[in-house]
C-alpha cells in the first residue's frame, strides 16, 4: 500500500508559493513568447502579427477601430483609478480594481453583438463600459446604496455577482434557455451568452457544475476566464496541474488561451467563440492570460504574497502601451489624438468623482424595496413595524 504524498507544483518546490525571479521570467517567456497555443495579434512591443486561425475575425480593425479601442482602454483605466482613490478617501466602502485587465475586458465586450447577454463577476467595469453602462451606475454597489442601477434586460449585462463563481450557473441556465427558445442558429438575430470569472473561481464547484450542464445541453455560452495569476493570495500554479484552458477538454468542448493584454487578440478570439455559440457549436472556454496589477480589492495588500519583480515584468506587457505604440509606429497617429483622449479621461474622472461625493444617502426603509418581485405580506409587515419604530424617535 503506497503512502499518499503531497503534490507540490514544480515551480513552487524550491521556495514554497514564492517562485524565484528566474522562474518568473521563464514562466512569462514560456507563455507570452514561446507557447504555440497562445493567441496573440499585437506583441508587447506594439507589432501587429498574424495568426491564420483568427486573422479573419480582425479584418475590420483599421486605424479608426484601433483609435476607438485605445480610447476605451484609457477611459476605463482612468475611472478605475479614480474609484481606487475615492475608496482611500472614505467615499466608497470598497473598490475592485481592474488595472492590467483592460484589454481582456474591452476586447471581449466589444466582440459582443447587441443581442448577446453578459454575466459579470464584480470586476468587469470595462465590460460594463462596452455595454453602454455609465461608470457612475457602478458607484452605488461600492457605496452600499444599491445592487446596481441599470436594467440587465436593456443593457444585456447582468448585475454584478459577489459570490465567487455563482454567475457561471446563472449564465449556463440563461444560455440553456436561449437554446430551448430557438434563439440559436444561422439567423443574424441568434444569441449567445458570455460569462466572466477569474482563475480563482475555477476552483469553485459552481463553475464545474456550469461546465457540465453547458456541455450536456450544448448551451451557447462562452466561459471567459480572466486568469490574472492570483486568486487573492494564491497563485494559479497552486490551483491547477494543467493550464486552465485545457480543463475544457474534460467536459467535451474547446478551450483556448489568448494573450489577455492584447486587445486585438481578445476581440478576435471572443468574436470566434461567440459565433461558435450562436450557430450551435458552444460552449467554449477562453482563458485570457493577463495580470492583476493592483490589489484584489482595496482591502487587500498584494505586497504580502507576491514579488515586486513579478509586477515590474508585467508592466512591460501593459495593454494600453502596446496599442499606443502600434498607432504611432504603424499608423503615424500624432500626439494631438493622445492628448484629446487624456483630456476626455480627465473629464470623465472629474464627473465620476463629483457624482460620487454628491450621492444622497438612501432612506433606511429602502432595505425593504426590491426584495421580491411581488408584494410580500411578511415584508410589508416588517416595513410597517420599522416605520412605526423610526417615527417614535422623531423630535427626540
Amino acid at each position: 500500500m503506497t503512502v499518499p504524498q503531497e503534490w507540490v507544483p514544480p515551480t513552487a518546490a524550491a521556495q514554497g508559493a514564492r517562485p524565484s525571479r528566474e522562474q518568473v521570467v521563464a514562466g512569462l517567456k514560456a507563455t507570452d513568447e514561446g507557447d504555440p497555443e497562445l493567441v496573440q495579434l499585437l506583441t508587447p512591443e506594439g507589432e501587429r502579427v498574424s495568426d491564420p486561425r483568427f486573422d479573419g475575425y480582425a479584418t475590420d480593425l483599421d486605424v479608426d477601430a484601433l483609435r476607438s479601442l485605445y480610447r476605451d482602454l484609457v477611459l476605463v483605466r482612468r475611472f478605475d483609478r479614480e474609484g481606487n482613490a475615492l475608496q482611500r478617501q472614505g467615499q466608497l466602502g470598497i473598490w475592485v480594481p481592474l488595472l492590467g485587465q483592460e484589454a481582456a475586458q474591452i476586447g471581449a465586450g466589444r466582440a459582443m453583438a447587441p443581442q448577446d447577454m453578459a454575466f459579470p463577476s464584480y470586476r468587469e467595469h470595462g465590460v460594463a463600459w462596452t455595454r453602454g453602462i455609465d461608470p457612475t451606475d457602478l458607484l452605488g454597489i461600492f457605496r452600499g446604496t444599491d445592487h446596481g442601477s441599470w436594467d440587465p434586460k436593456v443593457a444585456r449585462f447582468h448585475l454584478y455577482t459577489i459570490v465567487i463563481g455563482n454567475q457561471v450557473l446563472n449564465a449556463t441556465g440563461y444560455a440553456m434557455g436561449q437554446r430551448f427558445e430557438g434563439k440559436v442558429g444561422e439567423s443574424p438575430d441568434s444569441e449567445a451568452t458570455i460569462c466572466f470569472f477569474g482563475d480563482g473561481a475555477t476552483s469553485q464547484g459552481d463553475v464545474h457544475e456550469g461546465f457540465v450542464w453547458a456541455a450536456v445541453y450544448d448551451a451557447p455560452v462562452v466561459f471567459y476566464c480572466q486568469n490574472n495569476q492570483w486568486a487573492i493570495s494564491e497563485p494559479t500554479e497552486r490551483q491547477s496541474r494543467v493550464p486552465l484552458y485545457k480543463r475544457a477538454e474534460g467536459y467535451g468542448f474547446p478551450g483556448i488561451r489568448v494573450d489577455g493584454n492584447d486587445v486585438l487578440a481578445c476581440l478576435a478570439v471572443t468574436r470566434w467563440a461567440l459565433e461558435e455559440c450562436r450557430t450551435g457549436n458552444g460552449p467554449v472556454l477562453i482563458e485570457a492570460f493577463t495580470y492583476r496589477m493592483d490589489a484584489h480589492t482595496t482591502s487587500d495588500d498584494p505586497s504580502r504574497y507576491r514579488l515586486a519583480d513579478e509586477l515590474e515584468l508585467w508592466k512591460l506587457k501593459d495593454p494600453i502601451e502596446r496599442v499606443r505604440v502600434n498607432l504611432v509606429r504603424e499608423h503615424h497617429v500624432g500626439q494631438e489624438f493622445f492628448d484629446e483622449v487624456q483630456a476626455e479621461s480627465d473629464e470623465l474622472a472629474a464627473r465620476f468623482r463629483e457624482f460620487c461625493v454628491n450621492m444622497p444617502p438612501s432612506a433606511p426603509d429602502r432595505m425593504f424595496s426590491q426584495v421580491y418581485a411581488e408584494p410580500s405580506p411578511v415584508l410589508e409587515a416588517q416595513r410597517a413595524a420599522y416605520l412605526e419604530y423610526h417615527a417614535s424617535f422623531e423630535g427626540v
